[in-house]
């Protein structure tokens, strides 16, 4: 009888545990999905302002924003040690050096990525800026002459075959932007590169993410300010009739931290569950988010352009299962070596900033 009660205790702590562990992830991918969904829609709001055209100065602020936000967190953890963990950083003009060919990618990876939302709105951006697996593939082997096994090649195949149909129907709808296409082309292949250059630099920080978020953000704020001067930005930003509400800067200051808090969430994401876990979360959180905009929007689609997401969508999860299954067989390792180096080159959500 002892022995029963003693097994019966036992399970019932383990239902317990793996209910509360159950609770906790489905908390932290609501987490994931909110800050992420609702970003998109920020930024495309922000961006879609017909009154300020200025989509670089936009990206900048956010960028001013994210470099506030690491001073005030390292305050934070400076205070409250068993609250809050974050590097102590301090501005290092050696280490500054050292990021700056990542930061020019990340300009033009952050850069490009708005101008898509721009141009081609949240219906159609996952198609748009689809085609980031097929950059990593090719890239990977003009860079790191890595090459890639036949399975995720098919998979590549089926993301391009959805970009592609996805650009048809969308144009038979009248309402393509050739240029947002284009931007988002762009997007995809600096959401590559910047992968590649992260790995390159991340000794230079310590392997620290949060510590080259804060470089990162430093350079770019930089080299912002002579692009936003030769692409005219300057005179219509004095001209904006807003420029004094502040409302309209509680809104830009909100898409900043939103834009920082997505690094965070996603880390907790992969925390808490897998980096494959991650990547399918990731994918069914683009079809949701292309679903919400679609009735928001109160749009008509074919059932061709539907299609066209969900080979992209379809294809994107197959070639992270792909992969995922190609690294256990090749190098078998513990989880948080695997979500280390799944983190870096997935980058997935944070190009949506």
């Amino acid at each position: 009888m002892a022995l029963s009660g003693s097994e019966t205790l036992e399970q019932g702590e383990h239902e317990e545990s793996f209910i509360l562990r159950a609770v906790k992830i489905a908390a932290v991918v609501a987490l994931y999905w909110f800050i992420s969904i609702t970003m998109v829609f920020l930024n495309n709001f922000l961006l879609d302002n017909r009154e300020l055209d200025a989509p670089l100065f936009v990206t900048f602020y956010q960028c001013v924003v994210t470099v506030g936000l690491c001073w005030l967190m390292q305050l934070f953890a400076k205070f409250f040690p068993g609250l809050i963990n974050f590097p102590s950083v301090r501005f290092d003009l050696k280490t500054s050096r050292e990021v700056l060919p990542l930061s020019v990618v990340f300009i033009g990876m952050i850069t490009f990525n708005n101008l898509c939302l721009k141009f081609l709105g949240v219906a159609f951006y996952t198609v748009g800026r689809s085609l980031s697996t097929v950059f990593n593939v090719l890239l990977s082997f003009i860079i790191l002459k890595q090459t890639t096994s036949l399975q995720a090649l098919l998979c590549c195949g089926i993301i391009l075959g959805g970009f592609w149909l996805g650009v048809d129907q969308e144009g038979l709808t009248g309402s393509l932007s050739w240029s947002g296409v284009f931007f988002g082309v762009l997007a995809s292949a600096f959401v590559s590169l910047n992968a590649i250059y992260t790995k390159k630099v991340m000794p230079a920080v310590d392997g620290s993410i949060w510590k080259l978020s804060f470089y990162n953000n430093i350079n770019a704020c930089v080299l912002f300010l002579p692009l936003i001067l030769v692409f005219g930005e300057v005179g219509r930003v004095a001209s904006f009739s807003r420029l004094t509400d502040l409302s309209f800067w509680g809104m830009m200051t909100l898409g900043g931290v939103f834009g920082f808090a997505i690094g965070y969430v996603t880390g907790l994401q992969i925390k808490f569950t897998s980096p494959l876990t991650h990547n399918v979360s990731g994918t069914a959180k683009a079809c949701a988010q292309t679903v919400i905009a679609v009735v928001y929007n109160q749009s008509s689609k074919s059932l061709l352009w539907w299609t066209s997401n969900m080979m992209v969508l379809g294809g994107s999860s197959a070639y992270t299962w792909v992969k995922s299954r190609e690294m256990q067989k090749t190098a078998p390792r513990g989880p948080q070596d695997s979500a280390k180096e799944k983190l870096l080159p997935g980058e997935k959500d944070n190009p949506e900033v």
